[in-house]
């Protein structure tokens, strides 16, 4: 038989770990041009990015050319990408701007993550602004975020996931239990899921630190969502002490979460298949150490 007669082998897929691991990538200058290279020096097996000014309301139309080659260069190398919504939206706001304004820019992050092909979108779960009683503020949660839900009716749209803060202020959702109330505003909605950011929940009052604590703290959130809401982790390590509802991220095993925590939510259940990005300090180098010391973890 020839060579040229000679069957070709399909490409060997690539294969998934349990916990792909990965960061946060700029996208300044393009999501392919700018974000690809940077997720390959960092190693990254997952990425999440910002489709507009994450401090501002504008909303931005994609680059189509730059959205296919992103897309595309992540489906074949099956690593799932997140988009993280921009921080000004909050739908406890007692101001009608601010809902209104969250409202255009969600529905802009929903959709263009639906563009790039990005399995989920990250929100913050904002807080009840003006003195207003936290079942008020939760009661407008509903009116905007459930119609928003309610347009997520294609295959490839994304999931809607929510994320705790670290309790500063009048926080809607920093604690576990804080996420029952707010899955039932939103009717528990299918396409509604969970970002679990470790310094939040850390600084939120969960001891991830202590015997047993991110086993407990995973037990948690399961009993109040359920099982398979857990859709994404932002692994960060913490500046603080537990209980000190300061957002301060600090690169992994550096700060007052440790490494330990982190081999024990690899081996949780309810992390099966459940991606983890890092939006820690350092830079480039900084992040592909952060990478590979998660990827040293998972392996245990």
């Amino acid at each position: 038989m020839s060579t040229a007669d000679t069957p070709t082998q399909p490409p060997a897929a690539v294969p998934v770990p349990r916990n792909p691991v990965g960061g946060h990538i700029p996208v300044a200058g393009g999501l392919a041009s700018t974000g690809l290279p940077y997720a390959r020096e960092m190693g990254a097996e997952a990425v999440q990015v910002f489709v507009a000014n994450p401090r501002g309301w504008a909303t931005p139309a994609g680059n189509p050319a730059q959205d296919e080659k992103f897309r595309t260069a992540c489906a074949e190398a099956r690593i799932p990408a997140y988009v993280h919504a921009p921080y000004l939206i909050n739908f406890g706001s007692h101001t009608a701007a601010t809902a209104e304004r969250s409202v255009d820019s969600l529905r802009h992050s929903l959709r263009r993550a639906r563009d790039i092909g990005a399995l989920g979108v990250v929100v913050h779960t904002g807080s009840a602004t003006g003195g207003r009683p936290r079942a008020q503020a939760l009661a407008q949660v509903r009116e905007h975020m459930l119609p928003l839900l309610d347009e997520l009716t294609h295959e490839d749209d994304p999931y809607l996931l929510l994320e705790s803060t670290a309790g500063q202020g009048f926080s809607l959702c920093s604690r576990t239990w804080d996420f029952g109330p707010y899955f039932e505003a939103l009717d528990s909605h299918p396409r509604l899921g969970v970002c679990l950011d470790t310094c939040h929940i850390f600084a939120a009052g969960h001891d991830l630190a202590g015997p047993g604590g991110m086993k407990q703290t995973l037990d948690l959130l399961v009993d109040t969502v359920g099982e398979g809401r857990l859709k994404l982790v932002h692994a960060n390590d913490s500046k603080d002490v537990t209980g000190a509802h300061k957002d301060r991220h600090e690169n992994i095993g550096a700060g007052h979460i440790g490494e330990e925590p982190f081999r024990e939510l690899f081996a949780h259940p309810a992390t099966e298949g459940v991606p983890l990005v890092i939006e820690t300090p350092g830079g480039k180098e900084g992040h592909a150490a952060d990478v590979a010391r998660l990827k040293a973890l998972r392996a245990f």
